[in-house]
């Protein structure tokens, strides 16, 4: 990435092998992606371009998250919550022995794990950037109601006709040249990933209200099942947030140099 080595480490937390990439040197900088896809698959779908953050004189560590990718799993929904992935994060910062605070980023689901991770480990972190918040708090209602039916369906039917009614569903416009791959994680644990999904939600706003460190967040437009609400709630509540929103897909394009130049100003 970049020119730099990327080198692949794993460790094993809660009956599950994790599995990360890590390329480059200097302050470290973890990265969760989103629910159902890992992180060569971010990387087939040429969603973002993580290479200027390690150009900058970051150590990128992106890992897949549990039941995703490389990573293994068990059928158990509350395995898949965010507060359990945020455990996960922060069983990873230890087996890396990061001794100072780090930067931690995620997208989607990601989101959601280092917003959980922050608001119980507060002091592990030293920067977030929060790409595509997933919908929450009032908005989050259907879409957890969506998940369940798809976890119902899945069992009932099989992943390839969800699958099938996954692909009839509308994709933002900003989005909608990007690949569109099958989920990475095995269909034994789709069930149980949707289900812990379903039953979870960004800590309340008044949690994380309490958060001091810089945080840079990154919408885009028409995203039902990313709401700008939810970017622009937390860029209100978060005392020291950025907001970015893109609409197109050129401009999103640019978050991996926006996250390096932001990551590259001295802390206040």
């Amino acid at each position: 990435m970049g020119g730099h080595t990327t080198r692949e480490g794993r460790f094993r937390h809660r009956r599950a092998e994790l599995v990360y990439d890590d390329a480059g040197e200097g302050p470290l900088a973890v990265y969760a992606h989103g629910g159902f896809v890992s992180q060569a698959a971010e990387d087939r779908m040429g969603l973002f371009d993580w290479a200027p953050v390690v150009k900058a004189g970051h150590r990128l560590v992106r890992y897949d998250a549990r039941g995703h990718g490389r990573s293994t799993g068990d059928p158990v929904d509350c395995d898949y919550t965010y507060r359990s992935l945020a455990d996960d994060l922060l069983a990873l910062l230890d087996h890396l022995d990061a001794s100072e605070p780090a930067v931690a980023m995620g997208a989607s689901m990601g989101c959601g794990t280092v917003l959980h991770a922050a608001v119980r480990a507060p002091s592990r972190f030293s920067r977030l950037v929060l790409l595509i918040p997933p919908t929450a708090w009032t908005t989050r209602t259907a879409h957890a109601r969506a998940n369940r039916e798809s976890a119902d369906a899945v069992e009932r039917e099989g992943r390839d006709a969800w699958l099938a009614t996954r692909a009839r569903q509308p994709r933002p416009a900003v989005v909608a040249d990007v690949p569109q791959l099958p989920p990475t994680p095995a269909e034994r644990l789709l069930p149980a990933i949707l289900r812990g999904l379903a039953a979870s939600d960004l800590p309340a706003p008044t949690e994380i209200a309490t958060l001091r460190q810089p945080v840079l967040v990154l919408g885009w437009a028409d995203d039902p099942g990313h709401p700008l609400s939810t970017a622009e709630t937390l860029a209100h509540v978060l005392p020291r947030a950025e907001l970015h929103v893109s609409r197109t897909r050129a401009d999103i394009r640019t978050w991996g140099s926006r996250i390096a130049g932001y990551l590259s100003r001295p802390l206040p």
